[in-house]
């Protein structure tokens, strides 16, 4: 499994344990240190659209006004800290946040 986060984000943290905890196997990839390319934000784009952004963010806020009317792959490139985490992919499957619909779909009951 793959999640997209930030190291420093507390419900990526809380995600990547109770998943590992699960027994399954974790690659995390903080999204500021190893940016998404084009392509990866054009997948993540597609499968949640502006909700890919967290419109409710400081950092979201500090966007220009431009930028805030951009597509949500120019605001994660421009500023990584504005997308909503965690992404979580699981093969060909992708999550949005750590809510109880996540955890029911990816941990055993």
């Amino acid at each position: 499994m793959m999640i997209y986060g930030l190291s420093t984000c507390a419900l990526c943290q809380k995600a990547r344990k109770a998943i590992e905890a699960a027994g399954h196997e974790v690659v995390f990839r903080d999204i500021r240190s190893e940016p998404l390319n084009a392509a990866e934000l054009a997948e993540l784009a597609g499968e949640f659209g502006d909700r890919l952004v967290d419109r409710t963010s400081h950092d979201w806020r500090g966007l220009s006004d431009w930028l805030k009317h951009s597509e949500p792959e120019a605001q994660v490139a421009a500023q990584p800290r504005v997308m909503a985490r965690p992404v979580i992919r699981d093969r060909d499957r992708f999550f949005l946040g750590w809510d109880a619909d996540v955890r029911d779909a990816l941990l055993p009951a």
